[in-house]
């Protein structure tokens, strides 16, 4: 029995010592941990308000602060292992001996990184530009550290993988300041052709978001099965765009049949005949 008290008492003793040693590691490991997540964050929304006052292009500013904010993350967590006894220089050496095994594991996430940088680097496309990639269309949210968000016209959220987006053609319609509109009109046989590039010319001229330089361009293009085809391009201000295209194709129905112009529309003309009977 005495020796048994004696065993109890040195045993607690031992949990006791164990306790005070590592109890006190774990519990400044956990206020490590929770101070050093706080500071990243502070130091995330610190880096967002700096640049947005040094007016940096909005789009870098999700990309730069969540590399910030991961980076800083990481110091931490090897800083609270270095606390609970780990030996942080041989678990970085492990890491790095694994880093080639998780790099391939990791493939997609790590082109993913490597092409928002490229993105950030050569922009091919800022923040509001609507754009089309990776087989989608519209307005640019935020580049992120592996993803591109867009929202789209009809206001859907569409989030695309960067590497989808830098590994394939990028249409940017918001890089230059003005653009070209597309129009075919189709008159009848009967009409008459000068009369009609007439009408279109005038219709051009008297709306004010129709450039005149470049000049707009109204020409025959083609004698198709039931209408004789005429190609009209005015030049606008990329954001006239949309409005004016809609626009035009309204005002030359309705002044070109003011001015005696039809517009034909496809048709087949079936000719019955009767064969005679066969001589009974």
């Amino acid at each position: 029995m005495n020796q048994l008290g004696i065993d109890l008492e040195t045993l607690v003793a031992n949990i006791s010592v164990l306790i005070t040693a590592w109890g006190l590691k774990a519990f400044g490991a956990i206020l490590l941990l929770i101070a050093g997540r706080f500071v990243a964050g502070w130091a995330r929304r610190a880096t967002r308000t700096l640049l947005n006052r040094g007016k940096t292009d909005p789009i870098l500013i999700p990309f730069v602060s969540g590399l910030v904010y991961y980076l800083l993350l990481a110091f931490v967590i090897i800083a609270v292992l270095g606390m609970v006894g780990i030996q942080t220089a041989s678990l970085i050496a492990v890491l790095g001996a694994a880093g080639l095994a998780v790099g391939l594991a990791l493939q997609g996430t790590l082109a993913n990184f490597a092409a928002g940088t490229m993105l950030l680097i050569f922009r091919p496309f800022r923040k509001g530009d609507f754009i089309e990639a990776a087989g989608v269309s519209g307005s640019v949210d935020a580049i992120n550290i592996f993803t591109t968000s867009l929202n789209t016209p009809d206001n859907v959220a569409i989030v695309i993988p960067n590497s989808s987006v830098w590994g394939q053609t990028i249409k940017n319609y918001a890089a230059n300041a003005t653009r070209r509109i597309d129009l075919l009109v189709g008159i009848s046989y009967e009409d008459d052709i000068g009369k009609a590039i007439e009408a279109i010319h005038t219709i051009l001229k008297a709306d004010p978001r129709v450039l005149s330089d470049p000049a707009p361009a109204v020409a025959v293009s083609e004698l198709g099965a039931s209408s004789v085809d005429i190609i009209v391009r005015p030049w606008c201000k990329r954001e006239d765009y949309g409005p004016l295209r809609c626009d035009l194709t309204r005002t030359f129905k309705e002044e070109l049949e003011k001015a005696g112009c039809s517009f034909p529309f496809p048709q087949r003309d079936v000719h019955l005949y009767h064969a005679a009977g066969s001589a009974a």
